[in-house]
Parts: C-alpha cells; sequence; structure tokens
C-alpha cells in the first residue's frame, strides 16, 4: 500500500473523500485542532495516546477512533516504534449521497459514539485483516488512471465503511478500560458544550461545579490537554464556523457563541482557520 508524508493540513481538497495512509519513523508535531468534516483514524503502529474532548484512549494496533465536526483531538505520540495510521475524511454530506443510493445511514456510529463520547473501536483480529485489504484496494483505485477508478474506490470504501459499523456495535466492554477519563471533568465539558453563550469563566465553572479554581484549572489540562480558556475558544470558533457552514450570518455565529466583542472573534477566527469569516462564507 502506497505511503505519504506526513501533512500537517487539516483540509480537505477533494470533493467527497480522501485517503491517507502515512508513515513517520519519528513522531510528528501534531496539535490539537478539529475539521468540518467526519474522520475515521485507522491506528496501525507506533506508541500513541489520543485524546478527543477529555478523553485519552490508549491505543493498539488494529483500533479505530471516530471524530466529528465538533471534536476536539489530537494524538500523543511517543517515540520507540514507527507511528503508521491510515486517515479517512468524509465530506459533511457524503453519507446523504450514500443513503439516498442505499437506503442505510452509515452515520450511525459517528451519531452514537458522539452522543456516548466514546469515540474508540476495537475491531477482532479477523476483521482487522478485512479492512486492512479493503484499505490496500481503495488505495490502489485512488492512485489508478484506469476508467471506473473513482467508482471502485468509493465501492470499497462503502464496504469500509459497513464493517467498520459492524465492528462499532460488535465492541467488547473491556476496550473501555483502555480510556483514562474524569468525571468531574466529564461534567463540566458537558456543560460548556450546552452553554457556550453564557459566562464560562474559570470562576463561575468551579463555584456551579463544586471545586476549586486550581484543581479545575489543573484536572481540566491533565486530562483535555489544554487550559480552560484554550478549550473555550477552540470550540467556540468550532461550533461558529459550523453555523456559517450551516448558513448563518457572520453576526450570529459571533454572539450565539458567547463572543461578546465582534472584532476580537475576527481576529480569533482567522487565527484558528487562516481566513476571516466573510472569506469563509464565499468559499
Amino acid at each position: 500500500m502506497y505511503k505519504e508524508e506526513f501533512n500537517p493540513s487539516q483540509f480537505m481538497t477533494e470533493r467527497y473523500f480522501e485517503f491517507h495512509h502515512s508513515y513517520n519513523e519519528t513522531p510528528p508535531k501534531v496539535e490539537f485542532h478539529q475539521h468540518p468534516f467526519y474522520e475515521i483514524f485507522f491506528f496501525l503502529s507506533g506508541n500513541v495516546n489520543y485524546i478527543i474532548e477529555g478523553k485519552n484512549y490508549s491505543l493498539r494496533p488494529g483500533d479505530i477512533l471516530l471524530t466529528g465536526s465538533l471534536d476536539i483531538h489530537r494524538p500523543d505520540i511517543h517515540a520507540g516504534k514507527p507511528y503508521e495510521r491510515i486517515v479517512i475524511w468524509l465530506a459533511d454530506d457524503f453519507f446523504g449521497h450514500l443513503k439516498d443510493f442505499y437506503g442505510e445511514d452509515l452515520t450511525a456510529c459517528f451519531t452514537d459514539s458522539a452522543l456516548k463520547d466514546y469515540r474508540l473501536i476495537r475491531p477482532d483480529n479477523q476483521k482487522i485483516l478485512q479492512l486492512k485489504k479493503l484499505c490496500t484496494q481503495l488505495s490502489e483505485a485512488k492512485r489508478s488512471k484506469e476508467i471506473g477508478s473513482y467508482a471502485l474506490g468509493s465501492a470499497y470504501l462503502t464496504e469500509f465503511l459497513v464493517q467498520i459499523s459492524r465492528a462499532y456495535y460488535d465492541a467488547p466492554d473491556s476496550i473501555k478500560y483502555d480510556v483514562v477519563e474524569n468525571e468531574k471533568i466529564n461534567e463540566i465539558l458537558v456543560y460548556i458544550n450546552e452553554n457556550l453563550a453564557e459566562d464560562l469563566s474559570l470562576e463561575h465553572l468551579a463555584s456551579r461545579h463544586y471545586t476549586s479554581k486550581y484543581y479545575l484549572s489543573r484536572q481540566f489540562k491533565q486530562f483535555t490537554g489544554l487550559s480552560l480558556y484554550q478549550y473555550i475558544m477552540k470550540k467556540r470558533l468550532t461550533v461558529s464556523r459550523n453555523m456559517l457552514r450551516g448558513g448563518s450570518t457572520v453576526l450570529d455565529a459571533c454572539f450565539q457563541c458567547g463572543f461578546g466583542d465582534y472584532s476580537n472573534y475576527l481576529k480569533a477566527f482567522k487565527r484558528e482557520f487562516g481566513k476571516t469569516p466573510s472569506t469563509y462564507l464565499k468559499n
């Protein structure tokens, strides 16, 4: 299977889906990020813990992680083993086309994992071999110039999605032991996500959740990898970006996501996404 060099960009350049098979001898530096599409992360080798929305997943070869357009995440990659993975990006309207054609909603596992706030799939060995074979076929189809190659690649991708959906619902409960989390921080993350337009200061959150500011600040950083301020800012910007994609005005996206100052919102948005909200809307 063809392996490509790691590209730190988190933007899709193809219309419906992208397939990336990357390999690094030296751990790359990956910052916390989020993107306006679905991501399937298929872990093949390395020494990696993956942080998604306050949960730290200790990965084994063959593990799969599912993330959506609201999930702030980052791999914590350690030296000692080559880091190899397959990443598949799916446009937010990709599944709609599949549903129109096949009559089945293959976003169910993404939706369920987000509701349960648990993104890990651990297929059995037979299923892993099957998924790797499909990835090889998909990679070859994507690189081929023969007629029908894109259609063939799409067919392999559809089968891959069916197989991980089945693996998701067949996953044993025991894999939850490889997740490190904190109940109090989970509770605070839920509150933040449901109240982005409200007061989310450290003082308010500590008081509301009956904990000290020092404890909250330290524990939040430990389990999410970000300071409280960094997480809230990224989450507000992410939700505002998704609102723009859904047709909201820049003003609505600004104030409904808790930005009290319009000019500061414009600067923060450009710093996070590389363009102003109005330019993002045009594109």
